[in-house]
C-alpha cells in the first residue's frame, strides 16, 4: 500500500480545517459532545478518496452510524477531527487521526496537526516519525520525573469524582499534569518524548488507533488499566507510557 499517498490525502484536509464557516456550524451530539461541519466534510472526503484508492479496505469512523468489526479485516479507523471542542474555540490543538488495522495488527498510523504542520507517522515494525524524522519515548524511570497528560472523559461526567481523586493522587507524585483535549496528540506527544505518560477512561477506537501504533513503534507501551491489550473495535480505558514507568502508573490506576 502507498502510505505516502494516504499521508498526502490527510494533508489535503487542511483547507477544511481552516474554513471558519465550517468550523462555526456546530451540532451538539450529546453532553459536551459536538460535531462541526469540518468533522463531517473531512470524514466524507477521506471516506470517498480512500475507497477510490483502496477499495478492499473498510471504514470505521467517528461520525455517522457505520460500525464494523476490526477482526479479520483491513479497516481504516478515522477520527476526522480529534479535538473538536478545541477547533470550535480556536485553541489550535486538533488533529486528523487515521490508522490501518490489517487483520490482526495495526499496520499504519498518521496523526496530523495542521496548526503546527506536524505529521506523526508510524509503520508496523519500521518505527515512528515526526515530519519524516525518527522519534522515541523518554528515558524517565521514576514518577517524579514524569510529565503526565490526562483526559477528563467529558462524555462520562459521572466518573468525575473518581477521575479527579486519581488526578490528585498522581499529581502529588509527578512533575506536573497537562490536559490538552486531543487524545491522538497526547499519544503522539508520548511517542516523541514531550510527555512520559497519558491516561484516560473510555477512549474510542478512533481516539487511540493511530496513536497506539505511534507509541509502540517509538518504544513505549499501551495497555488498558488492567494491563491488557486493547481491542481496536471497542472503547477502552488506556494507559500510555514510555514503557519504563508503565508498571508504576498501572499500580496507581488499579
Amino acid at each position: 500500500m502507498d502510505f505516502n499517498k494516504v499521508i498526502r490525502l490527510v494533508h489535503s484536509t487542511r483547507d477544511f480545517i481552516f474554513d471558519d464557516r465550517l468550523r462555526h456550524e456546530v451540532t451538539e451530539k450529546g453532553l459536551a459532545d459536538y460535531v462541526t461541519q469540518v468533522d463531517l466534510r473531512i470524514q466524507e472526503y477521506l471516506t470517498q478518496k480512500l475507497a477510490e484508492a483502496f477499495p478492499d479496505v473498510e471504514m470505521m469512523a467517528e461520525e455517522g452510524d457505520a460500525r464494523v468489526s476490526a477482526q479479520g479485516k483491513k479497516v481504516w479507523i478515522l477520527d476526522p477531527i480529534d479535538g473538536t471542542t478545541n477547533l470550535m474555540r480556536d485553541c489550535q490543538h486538533s488533529a486528523v487521526s487515521l490508522a490501518l488495522w490489517d487483520n490482526d495488527h495495526m499496520e499504519f498510523g498518521v496523526v496530523y496537526n495542521p496548526f503546527l504542520e506536524e505529521t506523526f507517522t508510524a509503520y508496523a515494525g519500521k518505527g515512528a516519525f515526526l515530519n519524516g524524522l525518527p522519534i522515541s519515548v523518554t528515558n524517565s524511570e521514576t514518577m517524579k520525573d514524569c510529565l503526565v497528560a490526562i483526559g477528563t472523559s467529558p462524555y462520562r461526567k459521572e466518573n468525575a469524582k473518581r477521575n479527579f481523586a486519581l488526578f490528585e493522587k498522581i499529581f502529588m507524585q509527578v512533575m506536573d499534569l497537562r490536559r490538552a483535549g486531543t487524545a491522538s496528540l497526547d499519544f503522539a506527544y508520548v511517542a516523541c518524548g514531550r510527555y512520559d505518560c497519558f491516561f484516560e477512561l473510555d477512549l474510542k477506537p478512533w481516539d487511540y488507533a493511530a496513536g497506539w501504533l505511534l507509541v509502540q513503534e517509538a518504544g513505549g507501551k499501551v495497555t488498558d488499566w488492567q494491563g491488557g491489550t486493547p481491542d481496536p473495535a471497542k472503547n477502552a480505558d488506556l494507559l500510555v507510557t514510555n514503557g519504563k514507568v508503565h508498571s508504576l502508573f498501572l499500580e496507581q490506576l488499579q
